[in-house]
């Protein structure tokens, strides 16, 4: 199964979000699914879809603050790995229900730890944060508690996402704050990161059957991501809205 993969690198919040947008709204017309490993050129936080600004605004001191295009808490990008998946409406992750495809993504990425040695485990409930804390008080905070299926490291959330579906495809963002490596966990002896995108692919090919195939935006696509990030996720009236 011919899968796309793209690594972004390090790019503004609001381009982020737009490119994934846009890669739900163009997996349709590319016929396969796709990867995308991305990072942040500034500490950022990004916020669900249906969250309230003012709550977001008091609970966070990260810059800028962007609404996602799928739903859940609030996210800072300060240290964390994320990732982007787009499903095209026929493929068989469309047709799961979210709960199902949510602990599938988490299983892909719980095996890729495995394979850098670093046990984790899946949360089989949901736990909210402990009160009198800070966290506790942040409202819909995406790693304050967890929720089922959340990747686990010992007893502490690594892992979250989100997700979007409708007749365009299936949006997935996720997030993973890494727990410590040591340098023996790090077979190819890349920096920690790298090792982790490489197992994550090196998983899709042998339990997905994925083959990788590099992809680079074409025209449409570029054009698309350019005019959602300037008149859509740079506004505040699209991150203020609610």
């Amino acid at each position: 199964m011919n899968w796309l993969l793209l690594d972004s690198g390090k790019c503004d919040a609001a381009f982020n979000m737009a490119l994934d947008e846009a890669l739900l709204e163009a997996v349709s017309r590319l016929g396969k699914p796709v990867l995308r490993f991305y990072g942040w050129t500034e500490p950022a936080a990004t916020f669900g879809y249906f969250q309230k600004y003012a709550e977001v605004e008091r609970a966070t001191k990260l810059r800028p603050l962007i609404r996602r295009p799928t739903g859940g808490g609030i996210v800072p990008h300060d240290a964390d790995w994320t990732y982007s998946l787009a499903f095209p409406p026929d493929h068989t992750w469309h047709r799961l229900k979210a709960p199902e495809s949510y602990r599938r993504v988490h299983e892909w990425i719980q095996s890729a730890f495995t394979r850098l040695k670093i046990e984790t485990e899946l949360a089989a409930s949901c736990r909210k944060a402990e009160s009198g804390k800070r966290k506790a008080e942040i409202p819909s905070a995406c790693f304050a508690g967890y929720e089922k299926s959340d990747l686990l490291w010992q007893g502490r959330k690594i892992a979250g996402a989100a997700q979007r579906r409708n007749k365009l495809g299936l949006l997935i963002q996720g997030s993973v704050q890494p727990p410590p490596f040591q340098k023996s966990e790090i077979r190819s002896q890349k920096p920690e990161r790298a090792a982790w995108q490489d197992a994550m692919c090196d998983i899709g090919r042998a339990v997905l059957g994925a083959n990788f195939q590099k992809f680079a935006l074409d025209d449409m696509l570029r054009e698309r991501v350019e005019f959602l990030t300037r008149q859509k996720y740079s506004q505040a009236a699209y991150n203020h809205k609610r």
